[in-house]
């Protein structure tokens, strides 16, 4: 059985799917970019400005289905340009502890919704 999950604290998606999905005792997200939940624009000024909405946007998500990034088992980043990536990983490792932090992989595309330059998607567990 699966349960819907969504606030207001994240943006509402923009196609047929959902902000989460719980199912059993794992969370599966959407991916998030930096949309702003309140005024639904994009937030691009910096790649740290544009990666710190869209963990703000997936804390919402987590916080939500009564989780928080500790929860996290598993993270996939897709970016623009890899030549971006320790600046997108210093604000990502901000949301957790080093020694508990999730899997993960990075994965450069050549294009994501609203040309983006960062996208992530999280599995958690409860």
């Amino acid at each position: 059985m699966k349960k819907v999950i969504f606030t207001d604290k994240a943006p509402a998606p923009i196609g047929p799917y959902s902000q989460a999905i719980f199912s059993g005792n794992t969370l599966y997200t959407s991916g998030q970019i930096a949309i702003h939940p309140e005024s639904g624009e994009l937030v691009l000024g910096s790649i740290e400005e544009e990666t710190k909405q869209v963990m703000e946007n997936m804390k919402a998500v987590l916080e939500a289905a009564e989780m928080t990034f500790e929860n996290v088992i598993k993270a996939t980043i897709f970016i623009s340009d890899m030549n971006d990536f320790s600046r997108i990983n210093s604000v990502y490792g901000n949301y957790f502890n080093e020694k508990t932090a999730p899997a993960r992989e990075t994965v450069q595309v050549a294009c994501l919704p609203k040309n983006v330059n960062v996208e992530i998607s999280m599995i958690a567990v409860k």
